[in-house]
């Protein structure tokens, strides 16, 4: 008879869990989450290019969002500023060209 003796408490298996991972190092760790966050910071710096043609009071209402093979999109606050930046439209896509960013602006409105 190997069993422990009634005194001690029997063994209990615990559950295996990895040490956690920081952030940065699992989104480094996956092809499609690398893919993912360099679209992300490309939307951003095309924020950053046409920030300086926004006025000042569009600035807060304007959000990047997708970035894709057909063009990339700016989410927006309300329909009165999506209705002002497509008169900007033009002048937005030529900053982007002259920084090397060519390709088409989508207005949409932000989902809340």
């Amino acid at each position: 008879m190997s069993s422990a003796p009634r005194y001690l408490a029997p063994k209990t298996l615990r559950a295996s869990v990895p040490d956690p991972m920081p952030m940065a190092q699992a989104l480094r760790a996956h092809e499609g989450l690398v893919r993912l966050g360099e679209r992300l910071e490309a939307s951003r710096r095309r924020l950053r290019v046409i920030t300086p043609a926004l006025p000042g009071n569009l600035i807060a209402s304007v959000q990047p969002g997708p970035l894709d093979e057909e063009g990339w999109s700016l989410l927006v606050a309300n329909a009165a500023v999506a209705a002002k930046l497509r008169h900007l439209l033009p002048r937005l896509e030529a900053l982007l060209a002259q920084a090397g960013l060519p390709g088409r602006i989508r207005i949409k409105l932000a989902q809340k």
